[in-house]
């Protein structure tokens, strides 16, 4: 079969996200009949993947590492295209999910440096397991992110869709899983600064350039995390925003005053809580995220007049019959670039 004859298989990574990013910002225009676009969309996509993932595996088998590496990424974006477009019920969503750990498993082929499944020691003597993937050779220095996936998503998942975003960039991911965090009866905070010292063991780590992420729910422990161990170098989280929310709502069902909170005390309040931050921060508003974007403009007005450094970022959202939809590619590529940006993109030769 010559891969030639199909257009969508070239094998490159940035052309297949582009395609990717493309398709979903289209949605909305060609979402005509709901669930019968849905299921054709999803057919399209799986077999994009497919046909990736037998590139793939024909260019491992003629030896072009590099190749058969970028095929598959290509095919673990496709796979992440059919997972937001599958009801979390339907029952393609298992074999999506499935798909993409089979993607993961391709992928180590073609690795000179693999992935790790490893458990972090934690303070009360349990572990914690994670994924992580060392960004290349120990006699380099290259930063580091600590990924949380959202609460409902696993490790796995979130590891798949991130291997294309950090292809390429120089960085060393350590992934983990929001449930395995909240389930652990020690302070997450305190798991979580377990993590970074198990990276600062890593002789591929730069101690100095150690980040983190946290999805939906996890943006709240990514904050607290930061706002405790000042070791964090930069952190895409919710700026303490949903601690904030919950905190208002408190007081103004116990007083029945919500409406007449001084909005000045307000702003001070939000900009005491950043403060406890010491890195560059992004904040991820609206969304599948739990940050409203319009109580994140406030907070960096006032973090603008107090004057404290934060960024946002505002995720695509595509209104379709059956629902939104988010380009995961666009609001992926733009955390990162920014991780990127804040932690130096290019890695330093290890002191002796």
């Amino acid at each position: 079969m010559q891969y030639a004859a199909w257009p969508h298989v070239r094998g490159d990574l940035p052309s297949a996200r582009r395609a990717a990013a493309a398709f979903l910002d289209n949605l909305a225009l060609e979402d005509k009949s709901g669930a019968t676009d849905r299921q054709n969309w999803i057919a399209r996509w799986t077999r994009i993947g497919e046909d990736h993932c037998l590139l793939g595996d024909r260019n491992i088998g003629n030896g072009a590492l590099h190749e058969a590496t970028e095929a598959w990424l290509c095919a673990l974006t496709a796979f992440e295209v059919v997972r937001r477009l599958v009801d979390e019920d339907d029952p393609q969503s298992a074999d999506a999910s499935a798909r993409v750990e089979a993607g993961i498993q391709r992928f180590e082929l073609s690795l000179e440096q693999k992935i790790e499944p490893v458990q972090i020691a934690c303070c009360d003597r349990t572990e914690l397991p994670a994924y992580y993937l060392p960004a290349g050779s120990p006699d380099l220095c290259a930063p580091a992110v600590i990924c949380i996936s959202g609460e409902q998503e696993s490790g796995t998942m979130l590891l798949g869709r991130l291997l294309p975003v950090v292809s390429g960039r120089g960085m060393s991911l350590l992934v983990i899983s929001h449930d395995d965090i909240s389930n652990h009866s020690r302070r997450q905070s305190d798991i979580l600064s377990c993590c970074l010292d198990y990276l600062l063991d890593r002789p591929e780590v730069d101690d100095a350039r150690i980040g983190v992420y946290g999805e939906g729910l996890s943006a709240v422990l990514a904050t607290d995390f930061a706002a405790s161990d000042h070791r964090v170098a930069a952190a895409v989280c919710d700026g303490g925003l949903w601690n904030w929310t919950r905190i208002l709502a408190s007081v103004g069902w116990m007083t029945r005053a919500a409406d007449v909170v001084d909005e000045g005390v307000v702003s001070v309040r939000r900009a005491q809580i950043i403060r406890q931050l010491r890195c560059p921060v992004l904040v991820v508003a609206g969304g599948r995220g739990i940050v409203s974007v319009s109580e994140a403009i406030k907070l960096q007005a006032d973090c603008m007049a107090a004057p404290i450094g934060i960024e946002l970022a505002i995720p695509r959202m595509i209104g379709t019959l059956e629902g939104e939809v988010e380009n995961f590619v666009a609001s992926d590529d733009c955390i990162f670039r920014w991780l990127e940006q804040k932690l130096g993109r290019h890695s330093a030769p290890r002191s002796r």
